[in-house]
């Protein structure tokens, strides 16, 4: 297959975010030489270079900022990151660390996102050295993905100054929580509803990241979304893979992953819920946390063992040594709004350890319908500490069902999951757009 040159914006290939992952293992096997990256520096941090090592950092040349607030971003260069590069490299402050971290994290930004200003106070333009890399890679191709309006005018600019094929790729549902508060959240959901209807018009093919978004989407926008979502390199997570379900001493509950909108509070009930079941039955189960920070409100239970993030080759092992993974999300209308079409990452890696999995969310999000339709799931859709104390328990007490449901996720993580069935079909699509 003569694979076309792909220019990549607004997601970095990496381990650590959805996006990232996802990413990674649908374009892993492409022509090195054929991709390319820009980005801006916070997104380019910790890139896979494996996959591709053609960077191009949107510094202060391209990612402008009006006044006065351009005085309280920190300054990125410009250019090509070489091979050992780290985007953070060779940044300059504007002001003091300590006084800029609290002016921004306590004042900036949440001012910014309130007051609506967020959406109109910086722009991407195409820089007379951002237009020379394009040239000189000559893409035949443009992917995206994005959240936000700056990225969707980005992605706009691009495909108008290249003139060639743009797939945009949705990972979450975020037009519909852009704009939730603040004076101006009318008009501003209204502003960044148009721009978007404007992108998929332009775009060439448009990928989600669920069949329920999919299906979301032809009603909301009358577009045509073809879903593509985490695919797994099979034989990398059979080097370790769950095939006995006798219980551990003491039994392990493992989340891993990130922390913030959406899991906060469902991660707390869960907690609740081990230790409840502590109680009850007179067992030590762990709730382990494997997240990039401790919680705060961790302490208060006894049962939370806290660990560091593992580098992503271990997590084959950690997913299958646990005996129990749960996956929660929250049931608040923010939360629901943002993770409702959303098909989490690690669902399907989640999938393939064999480890039994316990899903606590909504019964309207896309990754409920998806466990409900398959069987690779115990199911909790209600928001009540007692009904995940019946699930850990009925979980606990019974190796049939534990086993029923581990096998039961292998076979449809590789049977739907294979990177080998979905990439081809992935560079497929894509090879077509240049035919």
């Amino acid at each position: 297959m003569n694979l076309p040159r792909v220019l990549i914006i607004g997601q970095t290939f990496n381990n650590k975010t959805g996006g990232g992952i996802t990413q990674s293992n649908l374009f892993r096997g492409w022509d090195k030489d054929k991709l390319a990256v820009a980005c801006t520096a916070h997104l380019l941090t910790d890139s896979d270079k494996t996959i591709c090592d053609n960077y191009y950092q949107l510094g202060q040349d391209e990612h402008k900022w009006a006044f006065p607030f351009n005085y309280l971003q920190k300054k990125f260069p410009s250019g090509i990151l070489k091979a050992e590069q780290n985007s953070q490299s060779n940044v300059t402050f504007v002001n003091g660390k300590n006084f800029r971290s609290k002016l921004v994290d306590d004042v900036f930004y949440p001012f910014l996102n309130y007051s609506g200003l967020t959406h109109c106070i910086s722009q991407i333009k195409l820089s007379s050295g951002f237009r020379k890399w394009l040239h000189n890679f000559k893409p035949d191709i443009i992917y995206a993905q994005g959240q936000d309006r700056q990225r969707i005018l980005f992605a706009l600019s691009l495909e108008d100054y290249l003139k060639r094929p743009l797939i945009f790729h949705m990972m979450d549902d975020w037009p519909s929580s852009i704009s939730n508060s603040g004076p101006l959240k009318k008009f501003w959901k209204k502003k960044i509803d148009r721009d978007f209807r404007i992108l998929l018009d332009k775009s060439s093919l448009l990928m989600g990241i669920s069949d329920a978004m999919a299906l979301e989407y032809k009603k909301r926008y009358h577009k045509d979304f073809i879903t593509f979502h985490n695919p797994l390199t099979i034989d990398f997570w059979k080097q370790h893979q769950r095939s006995n379900y006798e219980l551990n001493t003491p039994i392990s509950i493992l989340y891993a992953g990130r922390i913030g909108l959406g899991i906060q509070s469902s991660l707390e009930i869960t907690a609740k819920a081990i230790q409840l079941v502590n109680e009850q039955l007179g067992t030590s189960i762990k709730f382990v946390l494997q997240t990039p920070e401790k919680p705060i409100w961790s302490d208060n239970y006894s049962c939370i063992e806290y660990k560091n993030l593992v580098p992503y080759n271990q997590l084959p092992k950690v997913f299958s040594e646990a005996d129990f993974l749960i996956l929660p999300y929250d049931f608040s209308n923010e939360s629901l709004q943002y993770i409702q079409y959303s098909m989490p990452t690690k669902a399907p890696e989640y999938m393939i350890s064999g480890t039994p999995i316990i899903l606590f969310a909504p019964d309207a999000t896309a990754v409920v319908k998806y466990a409900a339709e398959y069987g690779w799931a115990y199911i909790v859709t209600k928001n009540r500490t007692e009904e995940l104390v019946t699930a850990i328990t009925n979980l606990i007490q019974n190796k049939s069902l534990r086993e029923g449901i581990g096998q039961k996720a292998k076979m449809v993580a590789e049977e739907k999951h294979n990177s080998i069935n979905v990439s081809n079909e992935f560079k497929s699509l894509i090879c077509s757009l240049t035919s």
